[in-house]
């Protein structure tokens, strides 16, 4: 991919960013509401809900690590798993609808990202799997002393040595599937391994994060939010105890952890807010 055509995609995504920012959040009522208005064959407010919850899709494509996949691409396929979840969604079940619709973006996202990589396609479940041991094999290169194994692998991800063999003979190619060229001036071959540690869309979205978050806890007062950030390793800050923060701010074990709950209930008016700041990383 070039500078340029990078730089491109880089602007498609921060100009959607700001579109979808543009629709309101929606309460736990107003999605159950909406959802009994669905089931009726309202289009508008199926229209509603699915345009609510499209931050949603954003981040839940922004945890997929895969380099040559569009994150554009896994966001429109994402968008499809969300109109899914928004017409089968069933307002009796009374729970959340993001936490109904989480499902759906990620199989739809998993089966376009299965579907596009592979002319021979694999097994979802086992796709998966290769995608988790690829970007553990990019992982443990940067931190290992020597070239990662079918041993070192299984080790870090908690699975059997075999399980392992299986999925990447399941490739018929050698677990980095990277080209090997010839190196003119020694006569020899040198492996060219793709760097998966650094994402530039995956630092976006954490940004995307920080700054939501950070924009909630600027509501609380001063003290408030310097026992949250002690606390939660907010602002980067190592997390301490009630003791060790009362120490820190000249107050009682007791009046910290009070403290903290009055932020904490205060927090939660926002909740809605925080949902969408959400971020987490996925293997």
């Amino acid at each position: 991919m070039t500078k340029k055509t990078k730089k491109s995609g880089d602007d498609l995504l921060e100009m959607y960013f700001r579109q979808i920012k543009g629709f309101a959040l929606l309460t736990f009522k107003e999605e159950l509401e909406l959802s009994k208005q669905i089931q009726t064959g309202s289009t508008k407010a199926l229209h509603k809900l699915v345009n609510s919850n499209l931050r949603l899709v954003v981040k839940i494509a922004g945890m997929f690590n895969v380099r040559d996949v569009p994150i554009l691409d896994m966001i429109q396929e994402g968008n499809l798993g969300l109109i899914r979840a928004a017409e089968k969604f069933d307002y009796r079940k009374n729970v959340c609808f993001c936490t109904y619709a989480n499902w759906w973006i990620r199989h739809y996202i998993s089966r376009f990202i299965s579907d596009k990589r592979r002319i021979v396609r694999l097994p979802r479940r086992k796709e998966e799997t290769l995608l988790k041991i690829q970007r553990t094999y990019h992982v443990l290169s940067q931190t290992l002393m020597h070239q990662p194994n079918n041993t070192d692998i299984a080790e870090e991800l908690g699975i059997s040595v075999q399980d392992v063999d299986y999925i990447v003979n399941l490739t018929s190619s050698p677990l980095h599937l990277e080209p090997v060229i010839k190196d003119d001036e020694s006569g020899g071959t040198v492996d060219i391994h793709e760097d998966y540690t650094y994402c530039p869309e995956r630092n976006l979205f954490k940004q995307f994060s920080r700054d939501g978050t950070l924009r909630v806890l600027n509501k609380l007062k001063e003290r408030e939010k310097q026992i949250l950030n002690y606390r939660y390793k907010l602002n980067g800050c190592e997390r301490f105890s009630y003791r060790e923060i009362g120490d820190k701010l000249d107050m009682s074990r007791e009046t910290v952890r009070q403290i903290e709950m009055r932020a904490l209930k205060k927090m939660r008016i926002h909740a809605n807010e925080l949902k969408e700041c959400v971020y987490v990383e996925a293997m």
